[in-house]
């Protein structure tokens, strides 16, 4: 399969690049810039491994890599937009800072939007054709809770979007969903978390060729597979 993974140098999507690697998959690994993790798979997969640098605010810079990939590979099987911020957590209403919100608006739900938008025809050319937006239990509004404004608000955000993409992509076979990743070791997580990312990537994998069923008419799963509450 030809996978194409957002945020791919630390965290969930670096454990997802490595999963897929491992798996003899080749990957369009996205990420702001190189780092020592990313140029270790380079490496190691050199034929199997394809980075394209920038910044999913950045749109020109996101055409600009999409023709330079399409120059190399004809089609992709999968889109996992999983590239995200975590910020202004302690803010409540009286002090949010409407810039904090913005900005993880710009990367959380249109940065999603902007890959969608430009590798779609692309996706429509593969076998398996997936897209999948990592969300959070931060975008469910029956689990609603006080504070993370902006990372909460952009998720369900993305929420509506995977709704949206069921709708309007149905025709073209592709399986769109929501994923609650868990609460990982990672940056974002902190290494009091429960879960490797490890496990958690090769949990979503499954997800490519084997998606979970909806049984409320709602694309929201943890990465187990379970229904979560939109």
């Amino acid at each position: 399969m030809n996978i194409l993974i957002t945020g791919a140098n630390r965290g969930l999507g670096l454990a997802l690049v490595n999963h897929a690697l491992s798996n003899g998959d080749n990957v369009i690994a996205t990420a702001r810039s190189m780092n020592e993790d990313l140029d270790r798979l380079q490496t190691k997969y050199p034929d199997k491994l394809h980075v394209l640098q920038f910044d999913v605010t950045n749109e020109s810079a996101i055409i600009t890599e999409r023709d330079r990939i399409a120059k190399e590979i004809d089609y992709i099987d999968a889109i996992i937009n999983n590239a995200a911020i975590l910020n202004g957590r302690d803010q409540l209403i009286e002090n949010l800072s409407i810039e904090d919100c913005l900005l993880a608006f710009d990367i959380n739900t249109l940065g999603p939007i902007r890959i969608i938008k430009h590798f779609l025809p692309l996706l429509r050319k593969g076998n398996e054709k997936s897209i999948i937006n990592i969300s959070s239990e931060a975008g469910s509004l029956t689990n609603a809770y006080a504070g993370d404004y902006p990372y909460g608000l952009s998720k369900v955000a993305l929420n509506m979007l995977t709704e949206k993409l069921v709708r309007e992509l149905k025709d073209d076979q592709i399986n769109v969903m929501s994923v609650h990743p868990g609460w990982m070791q990672t940056d974002m997580g902190g290494n009091q978390a429960p879960t490797n990312p490890n496990d958690t990537a090769k949990n979503i994998y499954q997800f490519i060729t084997n998606p979970p069923k909806s049984t409320t008419g709602f694309h929201f799963f943890e990465h187990s597979g379970k229904m979560m509450d939109i």
